[in-house]
C-alpha cells in the first residue's frame, strides 16, 4: 500500500534515528542516558593535536578514516597533510580503514587527487576490497574470515546476485568475483552497495531518472528478498554520508532489509527473533572486525589508536576491536551537532549512547579514550 512504502522510505532516510525492529527503549539504554555525562567526563581527554606526547608515546599505528577525518569529499581538511608527514617523519604506522564499497584503487586516486601520496600509508584498506575477497570465498588471504553462508552458497554453484547499486561499476564488481546479476526472485544473495541504482542483469532502476519508482522497486525486493531469506552482503555499512543532508548510504538498507526478514517471520508466522534476523545480513566494514582483523593481524592492539569522526562505525568498532579511540568531532559526520548542542561534543555522545540499542552498539555505552576538533598536529 502507499502508506507502507512511504514508511518504508522514510526508514530508509532516517535509519540512523530507527530501531531496527520495535524493540523499545531498554533499562539499560535508558541507563546509559542518565549517566553518560559522568562516563565520558571520568574516560575521555581532551588533546590539542596529533603531536600530543602522550599519544605518540602510547600508540605506534594510527588506523585512520578517511571521509570525515581526512578531507571532506572534495578537499583534505586544513593541517591533515602536514599531520600525515610528521607522523611518518616520526615513524608511526598509518592503515587507512575505508567504508567505501569500492576497490582500494579508487581510494588511491582519490588520495592522490586530495594531494596525498598514497605510499605514505601502511596499508589501504577498503569494505569493497574485502566483499570482493568474500564473493570468491578468499577473504582468508586477507587475513580475515570469510562468511559461511556464502562459502556454502559458493561451493553449491549457486551465484547468482541482486544488486542495491552505486551505479559505478556494480556489474563488473559482481561478475569478476564470479557472480550473476539475476531478478530477485532467482537471487542467491543481495549485495547491497550503494543507493542510487538497482541491478537485476536486464533492467537497471536509478534513483536519479525517477526517485519513486526507485522506492517502489526497493521496498517490492526487499519484500521478496525477505520472504525467500535471501542473505545480504552490505559492502558499505555506513547509513548517512557526512555530506548535505546526510544522505543515506548501504548500511540503512542493511538495517531496513534485517527489519523486513525479521518482521516476515518472527511470531505469529514463524519464531525468529530480531537477534537471528541479524545472521541473514553480513556488514563488512568499521566497526566490524573484518577490517581490524586485516588492518591489525597479530600486533599488540593496545599499541594501535582508531582516529575517526563517526561514532557508530569508527568509535564503536575501535571499542569492540579493543583499541582506543580519537574521535575528531568538529569535522565529518557529528561537526554541525556538536557547534550547535550546548553541551558540545560531550552532548552529542550522551545523545548516541542514549540510543546505543539503535546502532551498531548494540546497546553497549561506547566511550572514545580522546577527543580532538581537527586531525591537525
Amino acid at each position: 500500500s502507499s502508506s507502507s512504502s512511504s514508511s518504508s522510505h522514510h526508514s530508509i532516510r532516517k535509519t540512523s534515528s530507527r530501531v531496527v525492529g520495535r524493540r523499545p527503549i531498554s533499562s539499560m539504554a535508558q541507563q546509559a542516558d542518565d549517566n553518560a555525562a559522568s562516563v565520558v567526563a571520568d574516560t575521555f581527554k581532551k588533546i590539542d593535536g596529533i603531536s600530543s606526547p602522550e599519544l605518540l608515546e602510547k600508540y605506534d599505528t594510527f588506523l585512520l578514516d578517511m571521509w570525515g577525518v581526512m578531507h571532506d569529499g572534495s578537499k583534505p581538511y586544513e593541517g591533515v597533510l602536514q599531520t600525515v608527514e610528521e607522523l611518518k617523519k616520526s615513524g608511526k604506522k598509518m592503515i587507512i580503514l575505508s567504508n567505501s564499497s569500492k576497490r582500494r584503487e579508487n581510494s588511491e586516486k582519490m588520495l592522490v587527487k586530495l594531494g596525498f601520496n598514497p605510499s605514505d600509508f601502511d596499508n589501504i584498506i577498503t569494505s569493497g576490497d574485502i566483499s570482493h575477497s568474500l564473493l570468491q570465498n578468499n577473504a582468508d588471504s586477507l587475513g580475515c574470515s570469510n562468511w559461511p553462508v556464502l562459502t556454502d552458497l559458493i561451493q553449491q554453484n549457486k551465484k547468482n546476485v541482486f544488486v542495491f547499486g552505486s551505479g559505478v561499476e556494480d556489474e563488473l564488481y559482481v561478475t569478476s568475483a564470479g557472480w550473476t546479476l539475476t531478478s530477485i526472485e532467482e537471487a542467491d544473495l543481495i549485495v547491497s552497495r550503494g543507493t542510487f541504482t538497482i541491478n537485476d542483469g536486464t533492467t537497471v532502476t536509478s534513483k536519479n531518472d525517477d526517485e519513486m519508482n526507485y522506492w517502489k522497486v526497493m521496498e517490492e525486493s526487499m519484500v521478496i528478498g525477505a520472504q525467500r531469506k535471501l542473505p545480504m552482503l552490505v559492502t558499505n555499512p555506513d547509513k548517512k554520508r557526512p555530506d548535505a543532508g546526510l544522505p543515506p548510504m548501504p548500511g540503512a538498507i542493511g538495517d531496513t532489509y534485517e527489519r523486513f526478514v525479521w518482521t516476515h517471520h518472527c511470531h505469529p508466522v514463524g519464531d525468529m527473533t530480531e537477534e537471528s534476523a541479524r545472521d541473514y545480513v553480513k556488514r563488512i566494514g568499521k566497526p566490524f572486525r573484518e577490517v581490524y582483523d586485516i588492518a591489525l593481524g597479530n600486533d599488540d592492539r593496545s599499541r594501535a589508536i582508531m582516529v575517526g569522526d563517526a561514532l557508530e562505525t569508527d568509535v564503536v568498532g575501535g571499542c569492540a576491536a579493543g583499541v582506543d579511540a580519537l574521535w575528531v568531532v568538529k569535522d565529518g559526520i557529528h561537526g554541525a551537532d556538536v557547534e550547535e548542542q550546548q553541551g558540545g561534543a560531550e552532548s552529542v555522545l550522551s545523545s548516541f549512547n542514549g540510543m546505543n540499542y539503535a546502532t551498531y552498539a548494540y546497546g553497549k555505552t561506547i566511550t572514545p579514550r580522546y577527543l580532538t576538533d581537527h586531525f591537525r598536529w
